[in-house]
């Protein structure tokens, strides 16, 4: 994402693509450049949620239980919670009782790769619609190619990328700079390197982190 405007901000996210709240704290905060008149570089970096999720993942619903200690009906609420959010944002989650959560280190190795050939962005926007969307499985191989192709880049270069993990050492090391920095849950914006805004914060919080950066 980059406009040409009066001010270009450099803006890191880290984060996971199977955090709801991470692409609904990137939909406010683009609303929140739009409604400025702000641009801005933005830059995903790498967090799993869930470094240590079974390659075939975990039903959803048991996950959020064991790891939150969520009821039910705190899921529930949650979820409807999501749904509504994200239709005002124009993301459409959808929710079942089959859905399942993925590991995501492969995914994170070919956003690496997709900055490297300069489709980070559309590859990570397609990522968070593959999962929360369509219900895809985005540790799959296949899916992540496609997701590739999707997003502009090369189907068989893809596969090729997951397949001998050229990129693991560099997510690593992305992340561990990350935590080393005090990041412990996602989404994190930094702006211009310097102001970090950890959770989805809403438009309006986001333009006056937005306004006091851009103006400093």
């Amino acid at each position: 994402m980059s406009t040409q405007v009066s001010h270009t901000l450099r803006i890191d996210i880290v984060s996971d693509v199977v955090c709801p709240w991470c692409i609904v704290g990137f939909l406010q905060l683009q609303q929140a450049l739009r409604e400025l008149g702000l641009g801005a570089e933005v830059h995903w970096q790498p967090f799993e949620l869930n470094p240590a999720m079974v390659s075939v993942g975990e039903p959803l619903d048991s996950h959020i239980k064991n790891k939150y200690g969520s009821t039910d009906a705190q899921s529930k609420q949650t979820r409807e919670q999501l749904v509504t959010v994200g239709d005002s944002l124009g993301f459409k989650f959808v929710f079942d009782d089959d859905m399942r959560i993925y590991n995501t280190f492969n995914a994170h190795q070919l956003l690496h790769w997709a900055a490297i050939n300069g489709r980070q962005h559309e590859l990570k926007i397609t990522l968070f619609h593959c999962y929360f969307t369509r219900s895809r499985d985005v540790s799959d191989n296949d899916v992540l190619a496609n997701a590739a192709v999707e997003a502009g880049l090369d189907f068989e270069e893809a596969l090729a990328v997951l397949e001998d993990q050229r990129y693991a050492e560099a997510v690593r090391e992305a992340q561990r700079v990350s935590i080393a920095g005090g990041i412990q849950g996602v989404p994190a914006v930094i702006l211009n390197q310097r102001e970090l805004l950890v959770g989805a914060q809403g438009v309006e919080n986001y333009k006056a982190a937005l306004a006091g950066m851009a103006g400093a």
